[in-house]
Order: structure tokens, then C-alpha cells, then sequence
């Protein structure tokens, strides 16, 4: 399975609401689209930025992987051993 962040090949995927369901519940709206991701990026992401951030500017793959933080991230990550667990740095905006 490849992460579609950070494009590893790891044993285990999480599903990633790209517009957080707390946005969506609270309007009454379906859940928006997903990404499939490893847990080290999921993590990550939940850990750098808060929902309304992520619902209004990081809501697409290309706006996270753009992102400077997420990109210093990623790039450091892809060199990472799959089957290792990483532990991910709180540094909010």
C-alpha cells in the first residue's frame, strides 16, 4: 500500500478526511473526499495544523504537500523505514 503523502510503501494505510468531519457534521453535510495515508503523516497533520486550517486551506493532497511544514515533513520522511514507527513533532502555526 503507498501513502498518497508521502509515497512509502507501508503495511498499513488510515483514511484522512481532507475537509475534517467535525466541519462537515456540524453543517449536516456528507463527509468530504479522502486520501489513503500512513500513520506517521496522519499523525503529522493533526499535529501541525488545527480543523479549521485544514478545512479551509489544506484540503486537497497538493495543498499539503505544498505546505512548508508538511513539505520539510515529507521530505525527511520518504527516507524513513516503513515499518518503523515515527514519532510526530507538535510545531502548530
Amino acid at each position: 500500500m503507498i501513502c498518497e503523502l508521502c509515497e512509502r510503501e507501508v503495511p498499513h494505510l488510515t483514511v484522512h478526511h481532507l475537509v475534517p468531519k467535525q466541519k462537515t457534521k456540524r453543517k449536516k453535510e456528507p463527509p468530504g473526499p479522502t486520501i489513503n495515508i500512513c500513520s506517521s503523516c496522519h499523525r503529522q497533520i493533526h499535529n501541525l495544523f488545527d480543523n479549521t486550517r485544514l478545512a479551509r486551506e489544506l484540503n486537497s493532497v497538493e495543498s499539503l504537500k505544498s505546505d512548508p511544514q508538511m513539505h520539510k515533513f515529507l521530505s525527511w520522511v520518504k527516507k524513513q523505514d516503513p515499518g518503523k514507527r515515527i514519532k510526530a513533532h507538535r510545531q502548530r502555526a
